[in-house]
């Protein structure tokens, strides 16, 4: 089990490592609060995979935005080679391209952070802990 400190720096890195999902002057310590924000709404979203236009099952991409108090959105999603420390990883949400289609709304109503999520995504991709399955495991939690 990670201790607290450790979890946060490795979602610190994550946050860090999203490429163009942060503005340059993000201190530390607004990361730290990004990760610890109550999350409010989730929804559970999916795209087509890759340059497809079609969305078909597991030909296609899963992730969970979340709204936090403020009305600020992050999409939280996993995949090969997306991060470095964990494959999961959370991104600005103004940052989703316009095919991304919401599937199922959830309430949370501050009971989850953003950090709840990112745990339940998983650090790790394979075919039996893909995105679909670590999606639909953060909209249950």
């Amino acid at each position: 089990m990670l201790s607290f400190n450790a979890l946060s720096a490795l979602v610190l890195t994550l946050l860090a490592l999203c490429g163009g999902s942060f503005s340059s002057n993000l201190s530390g310590q607004q990361l730290t609060d990004l990760y610890n924000s109550p999350v409010y709404k989730a929804e559970w979203m999916v795209r087509p995979l890759g340059s497809s236009s079609t969305i078909a099952g597991p030909l296609s991409h899963t992730g969970v935005r979340v709204t936090l108090r403020n009305g600020a959105q992050w999409l939280i999603h996993k995949g090969n080679n997306y991060g470095i420390s964990s494959q999961t990883v959370v991104t600005d949400a103004r940052n989703m391209a316009s095919n991304w289609k919401m599937l199922v709304t959830r309430d949370f109503n501050g009971r989850k952070t953003v950090a709840d999520f990112v745990k339940v995504g998983g650090a790790t991709y394979n075919l039996l802990f893909n995105c679909h399955v670590a999606s639909i495991r953060m909209i249950l939690q």
